[in-house]
């Protein structure tokens, strides 16, 4: 970096199509910044033990910001937080036992971590800059301090990194506080800090601990995610702007978490417990300087001013069109409970949790044969994670959510068939409640009687391609498919609004875009270019509640919802 500060920025290859990084690097150079940072999610790369996908191509992201002159920074956990599911964490470390030791110095823990580095590290390290490429620093694992006090554990990743290649520096990333820099901190290794405000304090407890090291803030808070049911958060561009030009007349080196936030696309997005269980919205726009669909905001112009006066800025890169607005109708519609593959035979005495079915996001369906005659009781779903739709007979009876009510009365005198099915809506990716499991976690009773003998259908929700369109269903209650055509003459971006519609999924062209939540705050969903061709293109809906909506409308703009100040 040639004496100059290294003035970086969060941009996640994985909430971005490829096809797009392009403009979102070339952006963030013209912001000023030098240098990228991403985080590395192991359950994206690794959905199944030992299964490596293609789907997340890290090297081809760190090449294409070599050749747009931004050196690297790589964070590659195994723990990442960054508000996406699990922290990044696979959901089969846990698949056997529920309780499986994370993020410390257990053998099995190990050896899975060790397995995946074995892989991933040596794409890593032949980037290095030491080797011709543009990694200039590698973290061993992130924020530890506000989770552990594992030193062994800590000191294995630092060891297995340097065995495995790294030779650019390895640091620590912390909060600023005595206690979390002490336990996430490793001896010889440097430290850096992460907050949105008041610098000088953040910075004085780093030196307090560490008077060598270097000032760095790896995230510097800029924005802050959203929750359903809550307000979008934004920060004033000056208050941020003031913040970021303190820390580098200061001479420290900055991280920008988020330059550019993308999307949760899927069913990734992640949850806190905090206040109760809190998931996340699809959109991680976080009131970044480069929006959501990679514009600049006044956000991004009050940086660009600040770094300005350091670094060499580049010229601004010209967005994305988009599409016009318009409306569609979605004319056709499937019930999931009757169009689903035949029905599983294998029976399990109590519900099975998701990661024992081998399903780490999307939906179950369990099935039990209630034997009568019985009386009138509480009919008790226990466990819940995280929302549980309740059928007698195919007709709705109730729906149930984490952290309220878990059970309904239940008149019936006859024989009578249950059907629960349940979604995911996000592993708690922060905190103490890391690692938890999805599903019916306790069971299912009648009164005090436990109900045994279940079947569970897994349903995914990555591949769509297994609906009978051609075949027409029976009418039945319950969640339902509707389909639709969106006609485009040019692919360019748009932002699909859902009025009227409650709590789902939407696809176009088979790419699940994300959830929407009638909660709020995010009123529509991010639609990038790449996803759409010329001529038709399939609008998928999965509503899982009842609703009266028949269409969807494309819009110019985006709706995030009612706005919060960020919680610096």
């Amino acid at each position: 970096m040639s004496g100059r500060p290294v003035v970086s920025g969060a941009v996640h290859y994985f909430r971005i199509l490829p096809q797009q990084w392009e403009q979102r690097l070339r952006m963030l150079r013209a912001m000023g910044a030098n240098c990228v940072e991403t985080y590395v999610p192991w359950n994206l790369h690794q959905r199944r033990p030992g299964e490596t996908t293609g789907v997340a191509d890290l090297a081809g992201f760190l090449d294409l910001a070599a050749s747009l002159d931004l050196a690297a920074i790589v964070r590659p956990g195994p723990y990442i937080c960054a508000e996406w599911e699990n922290g990044g964490l696979p959901s089969w470390l846990r698949a056997e036992d529920r309780h499986a030791p994370l993020r410390c110095s257990d053998p099995g823990f190990l050896a899975a971590v060790d397995a995946w580095f074995g892989e991933l590290i040596p794409v890593i390290a032949q980037r290095q800059v030491d080797r011709g490429g543009n990694v200039i620093a590698v973290q061993v694992e992130n924020e530890y301090g506000s989770y552990g006090s594992d030193a062994d554990y800590l000191r294995h990743l630092a060891d297995g990194l340097v065995r495995l290649g790294i030779t650019v520096p390895l640091f620590t990333s912390d909060g600023p506080t005595d206690a979390m820099l002490t336990a996430g901190s490793v001896d010889g290794l440097p430290t850096s800090v992460n907050f949105g405000s008041r610098p000088e304090e953040a910075f004085e407890v780093q030196r307090r601990r560490r008077p060598d090291d270097h000032p760095w803030c790896m995230e510097f808070w800029n924005g802050w995610f959203d929750h359903w049911g809550e307000s979008h958060h934004v920060r004033d561009p000056a208050d941020a702007a003031d913040v970021l030009n303190r820390m580098l007349a200061a001479g420290a080196n900055v991280n920008i978490y988020m330059a550019h936030g993308g999307t949760n696309f899927g069913t990734w997005a992640g949850a806190n417990h905090e206040v109760g269980y809190q998931p996340t919205v699809t959109s991680y726009d976080y009131d970044a300087p480069i929006g959501e669909s990679g514009g600049a905001t006044a956000k991004f112009h009050a940086f660009r001013e600040v770094i300005g006066r350091y670094l060499p800025v580049g010229d601004i890169p010209e967005p994305d069109p988009v599409l016009p607005t318009q409306r569609v109708e979605l004319t056709e519609s499937l019930p999931l409970l009757s169009v689903l593959p035949a029905a599983p035979t294998e029976r399990f005495p109590s519900p099975p949790r998701f990661e024992e079915l081998g399903l780490d996001q999307g939906l179950v369906v369990y099935r039990h044969r209630l034997r009568g005659p019985r009386q009138s009781e509480a009919l008790t779903v226990a466990g819940v994670a995280d929302r549980a739709q309740l059928f007698l007979d195919g007709e709705p009876l109730a729906t149930l959510e984490r952290d309220g009510a878990d059970t309904v009365d239940l008149a019936t005198v006859e024989d009578r068939d249950l059907s629960i099915v349940v979604e995911s809506l996000g592993r708690v990716n922060f905190g103490p409640l890391l690692g938890e499991s999805k599903g019916i976690l306790d069971g299912v009773r009648h009164g005090r009687q436990t109900l045994h003998g279940w079947t569970a259908q897994p349903i995914g929700l990555d591949d769509i391609r297994w609906l009978p369109w051609e075949t027409a269903a029976e009418e039945a209650a319950g969640p339902r498919f509707h389909r639709g055509r969106l006609t485009v003459e040019t692919p360019a971006d748009g932002f699909l609004a859902l009025p009227g519609w409650r709590n789902g999924y939407v696809w176009v062209n088979g790419f699940c875009l994300g959830r929407y939540r009638e909660a709020g705050p995010q009123a529509t969903l991010y639609l990038p270019w790449p996803l759409l061709r010329a001529g038709d293109n399939e609008i998928v809906v999965l509503e899982l509640d009842t609703t009266d909506a028949t269409g969807i409308e494309l819009r110019s703009e985006p709706d995030l919802g009612p706005v919060a100040a960020s919680p610096q």
